[in-house]
């Protein structure tokens, strides 16, 4: 079986509040399947958390329209800690998520009058892609972009994650890694921008943008639930970008990783670390979140970004009945029937917890 990255399983939220995050984002951005809830030590992790083992609360919720969806993660026993400064675009990390809309003129309008801040015009990209930005009740910068594909329905008419915005330092070494290692090799623009980069937009910085996609359709066995992806590198060309999670830990407040579902583990790692690139952290051969299990690996970008690899072995389907999906022995690049996948929806939360 040669390897395959089938797509962004989710992208990890360092919170204060698990609870309250989830409640925030199944209500007005409908990801209200929760697919799991989990307290454990991150024991594995220890190389981003000072040493030390990590107690952690975390749920993994998905939206049904289809994309990625969220790892909402919260220190148990350590008060997670912001950003020292202001995360400028360019500064090195993942700077927004990428979320799918189907109508972004009705997302608009419904994200406008939850009075967020940040809250951007819509624009069009150079290659025709409507999108705006706002940020979240707790400060993490979001892109809402219209896209045409849906895997099931959506009570919003908002998806699941559709990619990032990642800012690195070096384009060139950068788009290596992401097309050699994570397969993003269709480049849809390379460009220079000059954007205003305060409130009063006076002040313009020049960017270098690329962004990237899949040539090839995902495969894999929740491959049409999560849909095509898009990685947005951004590389500031007038200042010294800053590290975001510098000084600071992993779960710590903001966006930790973005995380690829994946298939041949073993052959990614033996491309990493051909790469120079080898994994940092490595479950070897599965892990237990309680309600679903698998093989999950870490490795960093140029600029220190995590980049999670997940291999999923189950999922629970209707936990209750003790029904389970069992995914380690079936054939990898064979797509999962969309009536099963949807019975994910047994998993759909409709009222806060």
């Amino acid at each position: 079986m040669d390897e395959s990255i089938n797509g962004i399983q989710q992208i990890g939220i360092g919170v204060h509040d698990t609870k309250a995050v989830f409640n925030w984002y199944r209500k007005h951005l409908g990801f209200d399947i929760l697919l799991f809830k989990d307290e454990a030590t991150a024991s594995l992790m220890t190389r981003y958390t000072l040493g030390e083992p990590q107690r952690r609360d975390a749920y993994l919720s998905l939206n049904m329209l289809g994309g990625g969806g969220l790892e909402i993660w919260q220190f148990k026993d350590r008060i997670p800690q912001g950003p020292k400064h202001p995360i400028l675009l360019g500064d090195l990390g993942i700077n927004a998520m990428k979320v799918r809309t189907s109508d972004i003129h009705k997302s608009y309008s419904e994200i406008t009058d939850l009075g967020l801040f940040g809250i951007t015009e819509i624009s069009t990209t150079s290659y025709g892609e409507l999108y705006f930005y706002f940020k979240d009740p707790w400060n993490n910068k979001v892109q809402l972009v219209q896209d045409s594909y849906t895997f099931g329905s959506s009570e919003t008419g908002i998806g699941g994650v559709l990619g990032a915005v990642i800012g690195v330092s070096d384009m060139n070494a950068s788009l290596k890694f992401y097309k050699n290692l994570l397969g993003y090799t269709h480049i849809v623009c390379d460009e220079e921008i000059v954007i205003p980069v305060d409130a009063s937009k006076t002040i313009k910085e020049k960017f270098r943008k690329v962004v990237l996609k899949h040539s090839r359709k995902g495969i894999g066995g929740f491959a049409e639930l999560l849909g095509p992806t898009q990685i947005e590198l951004v590389q500031t060309l007038d200042r010294q970008p800053e590290k975001i999670y510098k000084n600071r830990l992993w779960g710590d407040l903001g966006y930790i990783h973005i995380c690829f579902d994946v298939q041949g583990m073993d052959i990614l790692r033996q491309k990493a670390k051909s790469m120079n690139h080898p994994f940092t952290v490595d479950s070897a051969q599965s892990f237990d979140m309680g309600d679903a299990a698998g093989h999950f690996s870490y490795v960093e970008d140029p600029d220190g970004t995590l980049i999670e690899l997940v291999e999923t072995h189950k999922v629970p389907i209707f936990k209750k009945l003790g029904l389970y999906l069992n995914l380690k022995n079936r054939k990898a690049d064979k797509p999962l029937p969309k009536w099963l996948v949807k019975t994910l929806r047994f998993h759909r939360v409709s009222k806060d917890i």
